[in-house]
């Protein structure tokens, strides 16, 4: 649980980083990543105040798809957005985590 935590971290910054971008400010679709990647990490938030491990990891396993298909949405739409380092970057992170995040739920089930 700790260790999701510690990535859902990285998902969040990569969520706050679009939403902030000007770049997000007319764009529906990357509203709707955004809005998935604050809902997957909203989610695990009762859990991870309860510090209830099996809860946490119920809740992330439901949300992986959902987190998964909009990592690779940003990967995605990424080019057409913004050709700038700061967009290369947060996509790479959020892959990285979300593939994290897989591998470990997999050893947890």
């Amino acid at each position: 649980m700790h260790r999701l935590d510690a990535l859902a971290s990285h998902v969040w910054m990569v969520r706050t980083f679009v939403k902030h971008s000007e770049e997000a400010e007319d764009d529906e679709e990357l509203m709707e990543i955004v809005r998935t990647l604050y809902d997957f990490c909203l989610s695990l938030g009762p859990a991870w105040t309860a510090q209830d491990a099996a809860e946490y990891l119920k809740v992330a396993n439901k949300k992986l798809h959902r987190l998964q298909a909009a990592a690779e949405q940003f990967a995605e739409v990424q080019p057409q957005v913004s050709d700038h380092t700061n967009f290369k970057m947060a996509v790479r992170s959020l892959a990285a985590a979300v593939a994290e995040i897989a591998r470990v739920l997999e050893t947890t089930t």
